[in-house]
């Protein structure tokens, strides 16, 4: 294939032809037919032809190629290259009087004929526009169907294929096959983006073998995702696998797994990207999952994404119509004598009225990966702040408070003014504020994360790393992004009493955080020995069930007036 950066014009400014004919009377009427419109070059024979075809190969938008010369005729120049990916590109006019070579010369790559004697120049012209008009157009199409690193299908053209390949083939049961490669992050991240290119085209390699042996039509979806279209019942997809895995022994250092996602005998009643939207969920479903690499899409799957889109389709009546509400976490100050209540979590709970109470860790996930948290995010930050700004009022209470910031929320021009405007409105300060950030929103754009974390923190709020160490970016974080308070991730508190390395652990970030003067909290802490110990090591805030569980306004508030008593 011709390079994505093909010249198709001379240096004149005109579209570059090469004339192929062993009579000079013909090469010259042919230049002063074309000379006007085109920039030309000549060659008496074929293997002149050849030369210059190679030498030129850039360049040349046309070859006008006579059929009967000595030395090399024309039949074996379209041959030759026909044989060259690259010089297979370029378009081919024959010129002949012999109509019975037709078949053969289009077998071999030509476009079109003209018939000699030469006949009224305007056709020829019209001929020649017309084939240089095709195969620009090809050319340009087909820098934008292949990816680059590659050489796959892209997405888009992908989807057409699968799309024609169905409408030619109605009898075929085919399978959608989804496969990415597990932690690919980190592999960039760890290694340099060459190793990471380097896995991505090991991966290639083996699904182009694989698309040879079966015939299937596969794609490079994005970043380290794949796109298989087969024939059901060509593969043992556990041996495809398993032989993948194999396949990365080169990689073992980078710990390179393929995970693989399979709606088989898909259902070509509906589209080809609902069809792989399937695959991906059925790979979803065993993402944290490292015994398994393998996952079929079901009918329990179906009933989840039915389950999915009603979460979805309903999340704008569920926020008028108030049935989300909040729950508060209090966070005890465990240094003095006594443990003071001085802040709190924001929870958020849904109630629905037909399906009753919906778990955080069912509805959050749907939202992140549609993009409707920023919208809940939105409506549980106004939410909080009038509460608050309703007990300072009321009740002479005035008490932190700590929201998350999902990712999106980044990527908001509104976020800084929006908290500023909700602040304002309820006469509350921006320490009364506390926002929560993550490791995973570090890991997706590290860039974005440290922007928006400095004008936050220019501005006056307080900032939360929440999950601290359940992750492997979490000390590049901590390096780079300036945070008031780090809450040590719950499992790190969980085996205190039997594990020594783990209070170890919790010690080194207690160390970490008095060198970088900032304040440590401990969430999900359950009995004495975990505050005992937490609160020897200098541990300054507790949250917990050891204190409380997450409690409804009216009870947080009375909570809060008998400590004001």
């Amino acid at each position: 294939m011709l390079n994505s950066h093909v010249k198709f014009h001379s240096t004149s400014g005109k579209r570059l032809v090469l004339i192929v004919d062993d009579e000079q009377i013909n090469r010259e009427m042919l230049r002063h037919i074309v000379e006007q419109e085109f920039s030309t070059i000549t060659a008496s024979n074929g293997s002149e032809a050849l030369d210059i075809i190679r030498e030129k190969a850039d360049f040349l938008s046309l070859v006008l190629l006579d059929l009967r010369m000595p030395e090399l005729d024309g039949f074996e120049v379209m041959r030759k290259m026909k044989e060259d990916d690259n010089l297979s590109q370029i378009p081919i006019i024959v010129l002949t009087s012999d109509e019975s070579a037709e078949v053969d010369c289009l077998k071999l790559g030509a476009s079109d004929f003209i018939t000699k004697p030469f006949s009224v120049p305007e056709v020829i012209l019209t001929r020649m526009q017309k084939t240089i008009e095709l195969y620009e157009d090809r050319t340009i199409i087909q820098s934008t169907e292949r990816e680059e690193l590659t050489g796959l299908f892209t997405k888009q053209y992908f989807y057409r294929y699968a799309d024609q390949f169905d409408k030619f083939h109605p009898e075929l049961v085919m399978d959608a096959v989804y496969l990415d490669i597990n932690h690919f992050h980190l592999i960039n991240e760890l290694h340099g983006r060459n190793t990471g290119d380097a896995v991505l085209l090991h991966l290639s390699s083996y699904l182009k073998t694989l698309r040879e042996k079966t015939n299937c039509i596969v794609s490079r979806f994005d970043a380290d995702k794949f796109f298989v279209y087969i024939e059901h019942g060509k593969v043992e997809y556990s041996k495809v696998i398993e032989d993948l895995n194999r396949h990365f022994e080169e990689f073992r250092d980078q710990h390179v797994r393929v995970r693989c996602g399979i709606y088989m005998r898909s259902d070509k009643a509906l589209s080809i990207e609902t069809r792989f939207d399937r695959a991906i969920q059925a790979s979803h479903a065993i993402k944290n999952n490292y015994s398994r690499f393998i996952a079929y899409y079901d009918a329990s799957l179906h009933e989840d994404t039915i389950y999915a889109d009603r979460l979805i389709n309903e999340i704008d009546e569920a926020i008028a119509t108030n049935q989300f509400y909040l729950n508060f976490q209090p966070k005890y100050n465990v240094q003095g004598e006594e443990p003071v209540l001085t802040s709190a979590e924001v929870l958020v709970r849904w109630e629905h009225p037909e399906l009753g109470r919906i778990s955080p860790g069912m509805f959050i996930p749907i939202f992140e990966k549609n993009g409707l948290i920023q919208r809940l995010d939105f409506h549980i930050w106004e939410v909080a702040l009038e509460a608050a700004g309703r007990w300072k009022r009321e009740l002479g209470l005035e008490i932190p408070l700590s929201v998350n910031i999902s990712r999106i929320d980044l990527y908001s021009n509104a976020l800084i003014d929006y908290l500023i405007e909700k602040l304002m409105r309820n006469n509350l300060k921006r320490e009364n504020l506390y926002l929560e950030i993550t490791e995973s929103a570090y890991m997706d754009d590290a860039e974005q994360l440290i922007e928006v974390v400095d004008q936050l923190r220019s501005e006056g709020f307080k900032i939360e790393m929440d999950d601290f160490g359940s992750g492997y970016s979490s000390l590049n974080m901590l390096a780079d992004v300036s945070v008031d308070v780090l809450k040590m991730d719950m499992r790190f508190i969980q085996n205190i009493k039997s594990n020594k390395k783990q209070e170890t652990m919790i010690k080194l970030v207690m160390d970490i955080a008095k060198y970088l003067g900032i304040h440590v909290i401990a969430e999900g802490v359950e009995d004495k020995v975990q505050v005992d110990f937490l609160k020897s090591v200098g541990c300054d805030i507790i949250q917990g069930y050891y204190f409380s569980k997450p409690l409804p306004e009216d009870d947080f508030v009375q909570l809060l007036m008998e400590q004001k008593k």
